[in-house]
């Protein structure tokens, strides 16, 4: 059976040091010790969960949940990204599809034509800057009605171990959730971070509580965290693929300049 090696969650944001730069720099120092961890677990496979910022999905194709099923993605070069090829495993996301329908689980849209944006290439360019590692993105839907449940994305991790546990013995598997904390984005409250919230999300991950987080309701996060706080989405289903597992803060800095709370954390599956 295939193994989850590592589970990690990074916001993937980021912005100009000028004025903020040793909280940048503690933040840049948090993502690459992610990437130094996450290499030293020689994982064979990145399972990346974010979410898309209007560059893939549209109205007309909104997906609650969605999987990158090509063998090579070419980002979109958001944020003046490197639109270098990235290896896909496409064995690995049509097998997760088929085992959702299997499973009758949640509805998973396959995405071929794919583009990544900065939500899956700020990640992926820390923890894999030679792109040697092939990666499946997981997108978790946190724009367009109907926007999944945090009680749905904890399902969806879920099924996402159970898959895991399916495939071969020397298949070495690590998920990183990406996005968040709170923030506002085209919002009045745009350059708000609210502290509190995010260092209780952070806690309820690493004190091994994340799927209490589940138990939240959109409404409430879109209140209390904004727009894009509802992107803990990916961290919720994060925690349900390795439920009860403790873990540690890597970083966090509150940076009303990027607008968003910015952390980092590493979380240890049995």
């Amino acid at each position: 059976m295939g193994k989850i090696v590592g589970a990690f969650a990074m916001s993937h944001q980021l912005g100009a040091p000028d004025g903020v730069e040793e909280q940048s720099e503690r933040v840049f120092q948090g993502m690459r010790e992610i990437g130094r961890r996450v290499r030293a677990l020689e994982p064979t496979l990145i399972v990346i969960l974010t979410s898309d910022h209007l560059n893939n999905f549209s109205l007309a194709t909104p997906a609650p949940f969605a999987v990158g099923t090509a063998a090579e993605f070419v980002p979109c070069g958001d944020m003046g990204l490197p639109r270098d090829p990235v290896p896909g495993h496409a064995a690995f996301a049509g097998g997760l599809l088929d085992f959702a329908v299997a499973r009758e689980g949640p509805v998973l849209t396959a995405a071929e034509s794919l583009q990544p944006d900065h939500g899956v290439m700020i990640p992926l360019g820390i923890v894999d800057p030679q792109r040697e590692i092939p990666m499946v993105p997981a997108f978790v839907n946190s724009v367009f009605y109907p926007d999944p449940s945090p009680a749905e994305c904890l399902r969806f991790g879920a099924l996402i171990a159970e898959y895991v546990a399916t495939r071969p013995a020397d298949e070495r598997v690590v998920l990183l959730a990406a996005g968040g904390l709170s923030h506002w984005v085209g919002m009045k409250r745009e350059g708000t971070v609210v502290e509190e919230w995010d260092r209780a999300v952070l806690d309820a991950m690493v004190q091994g509580r994340g799927t209490d987080l589940s138990a939240l309701e959109n409404a409430d996060i879109l209140a209390t965290a904004g727009n894009g706080g509802l992107e803990i989405g990916a961290w919720i289903a994060l925690a349900g693929a390795v439920p009860g597992a403790p873990g540690e803060c890597l970083f966090y800095e509150a940076i009303p300049a990027w607008a968003t709370g910015m952390a980092g954390v590493e979380l240890h599956p049995a």
